[in-house]
């Protein structure tokens, strides 16, 4: 299993967000995501996140909050941890990004990009302000199967 860190920058109704075109056998080949990575050794999600957020934007984040945490579970890869933050204050200048394109993008347009099914749920979970949350999200292949808030099955239609 591993452990990842996401964050939705946002600015004036708008996040920063990554499409996903430059890498190799990239599992989100094509696909728009927030920022983040991998956990290095010894690394808390925050430490992780200010990290990652910093070498694929060039942003220093000066205010951030840890909104959830997501387990992906899928039947092509292995079970992941992502640790999810949204962060509204930052410095710095975005420069460019080695994994793909940064854009800013209107929050009500983001669903409307090519993104994973599981994704419009948690991003919901993000705008409505929801408290700390777990959310288990089950794949087959890019299909979303299983969708578990706090414990509690939900909708996978989105």
């Amino acid at each position: 299993m591993k452990n990842t860190t996401l964050c939705y920058i946002q600015r004036e109704g708008q996040y920063l967000m990554l499409h996903r075109v430059k890498k190799k056998n990239d599992v989100n080949q094509d696909k728009w995501v927030g920022i983040g990575g991998k956990f290095e050794d010894k690394e808390s999600p925050e430490d992780c996140l200010l990290r990652e957020v910093f070498e694929e934007t060039g942003l220093t984040l000066t205010r951030y909050a840890y909104r959830g945490l997501v387990t992906f579970v899928s039947d092509l890869w292995e079970t992941e941890y992502m640790h999810l933050f949204t962060a509204d204050e930052f410095q710095g200048t975005i420069g460019p990004c080695d994994e793909g394109n940064l854009e800013w993008v209107d929050k009500d347009k983001v669903k409307d990009l090519p993104i994973w099914v599981g994704d419009k749920i948690f991003l919901d979970l993000l705008t409505q302000e929801v408290p700390f949350f777990s959310l288990k999200l089950a794949y087959e292949g890019e299909t979303l199967v299983q969708a578990v808030l706090n414990g509690e099955p939900i909708s996978t239609e989105v």
